[in-house]
């Protein structure tokens, strides 16, 4: 209807995905670490705005993967077999730094 498509290239898309990933990381800019998890979680107006971001990170993603012809759910399993192996249990606690 809007004629979107003429734009959403695959180059584009992730631009877009990248930027609008700065912005959520924006909304929480100047809240220390752990006091995060509470911002997010109880303060009205920081979690909407939260809330708006994480939908525009999610729309673009979910565009560039339709776009790219890539089924989003299938990706998100594999990943998560590969981590299982690089990252086994058996392996002890995690470096927090290291995991993706």
């Amino acid at each position: 209807e809007r004629d979107w498509n003429q734009f959403h290239t695959p180059k584009n898309l992730a631009m877009a995905l990248a930027g609008e990933a700065g912005e959520l990381s924006a909304v929480l800019q100047w809240v220390e670490g752990p006091a995060s998890m509470g911002a997010v979680g109880n303060d009205g107006e920081l979690r909407d705005e939260f809330a708006d971001e994480m939908a525009d990170v999610m729309i673009y993603l979910a565009r560039l993967a339709d776009v790219a012809g890539l089924d989003l759910a299938a990706a998100v399993d594999a990943k998560m077999a590969t981590n299982e192996h690089r990252f086994p249990l058996s392996a002890g606690s995690a470096d927090p730094e290291a995991s993706p």
